[in-house]
């Protein structure tokens, strides 16, 4: 379905069949009024794909036009070998199996990083699983000689659960703890390891690493000191929806008070060589809702992004219309993290033509963006060389 497709949202509303509860939620939504928890998880029980498409881009163009954004980034995965064994994970291996993952020297990270020399890139993401030897100090010094080799270089680094791991084996607290990564070089963090925050359902798929509220503590802090980070929320395994509500209402309440979150990003449970490979995996139906519903309830997040190596590109298209404004980003094949799950993309890398031409293809307006949003490029108007496309669908 492209944008064209849709009604105009004061029509839709007027449809004689519509639900009742519906037609007032919809009625909201256009008057810029917040939804409950109640009438979100309404939203999941009786709203129809078109209904709900609709009035996800009504909001996305209200706050976007046709925008749509992407960066130029790379990936360190310093290593897959971690002390947690989350249920739903395909791409760790626990410590006492540490010979059939990778764990990455500081001058092999390094080396990733100098491959890009003179290359127009704008952020490294460095996140992996929770290794006991790599600690503090060691990340720390890891910023600190990125920064000395390309200052210029935005550092995207570490989920929560990282972080939490680290500050505890340092005997910090969090307050500290992310004043000194800070200090060294952190700029931003990624939003991994929110998974749901519910703890009957952290019980179920992740019981040994942080939870909810130490999440949400170092997001916080992570505010506080001026940083910007994102939120994510793995979805379709064993949780329900009124959990997926409780998430994005807890998101939405810190966001109240710190403004410190740039995006929002949806994860599909990807079920290949995982411990709950037993669960089916959600239909493009069912995602697309998500992905809508998200943008109608996460009022006070700028950004709602689909990342295009989970979903596959042309899953990650569609999204467009359903209320996401932004794809990540060229990736250049740097992370296996989906991948080794049964992603769509199993050699996840886009140049930036190829990524702008998806965007375009979808009735939109690529636009290249740094880590925070500056806008660098808008590539509505570039023409491109059939060798810049080589590859793109």
């Amino acid at each position: 379905m492209r944008r064209t497709d849709y009604p105009a949202v004061d029509s839709l509303l007027q449809q004689p069949n519509l639900d009742a509860t519906l037609k007032q939620i919809g009625g909201k939504v256009i008057a810029q009024q917040r939804l409950t928890p109640e009438e979100g998880l309404i939203l999941f029980e009786k709203g129809e794909l078109g209904f709900l498409g609709a009035l996800a881009n009504h909001v996305r163009e209200r706050l976007h036009g046709h925008k749509t954004y992407f960066n130029r980034n790379f990936h360190i995965e310093p290593t897959n070998v971690c002390v947690f064994a989350c249920k739903f994970c395909a791409y760790s291996r626990l410590y006492k199996n540490r010979e059939e993952g990778w764990e990455l020297s500081t001058e092999e990270m390094l080396d990733i990083v100098k491959k890009y020399d003179g290359q127009p890139v704008t952020e490294v993401h460095i996140v992996g699983g929770v290794h006991p030897k790599m600690n503090m100090e060691f990340f720390m010094d890891l910023m600190r000689k990125i920064r000395a080799h390309r200052p210029d270089l935005h550092i995207k680094g570490f989920t929560a659960v990282e972080l939490d791991y680290m500050f505890r084996k340092a005997k910090v607290s969090v307050q500290e703890g992310m004043k000194l990564m800070n200090e060294a070089g952190l700029q931003s963090m990624p939003g991994g390891g929110a998974e749901i925050f519910h703890p009957d359902i952290r019980a179920q798929i992740c019981h040994d690493k942080v939870d909810a509220d130490g999440w949400l503590e170092i997001h916080k802090t992570a505010h506080e000191l001026g940083m910007v980070t994102n939120a994510t929320m793995l979805y379709g395994h064993v949780e329900q929806y009124h959990h997926r509500i409780d998430h994005m209402e807890r998101l939405r309440q810190l966001q109240d008070q710190t403004h410190g979150f740039n995006t929002f990003i949806p994860l599909k449970f990807r079920n290949k060589d995982n411990e709950m490979s037993n669960i089916p995996e959600t239909s493009i139906v069912e995602d697309l809702r998500l992905y809508a519903i998200s943008r109608l309830y996460m009022d006070n997040f700028p950004h709602l992004k689909a990342y295009w190596p989970m979903l596959g590109r042309n899953t990650a298209q569609l999204t467009l219309a359903f209320g996401v404004n932004d794809l990540d980003g060229t990736i250049d094949d740097t992370t296996k993290i989906y991948s080794m799950a049964g992603a769509e993309e199993q050699r996840p890398s886009l140049s930036t033509a190829q990524l702008a031409m998806l965007i375009k293809q979808a009735g939109r307006r690529p636009v290249e963006r740094d880590t925070v949003y500056n806008e660098i490029k808008d590539y509505t108007d570039e023409v491109f060389t059939d060798e810049e496309l080589v590859g793109a669908k």
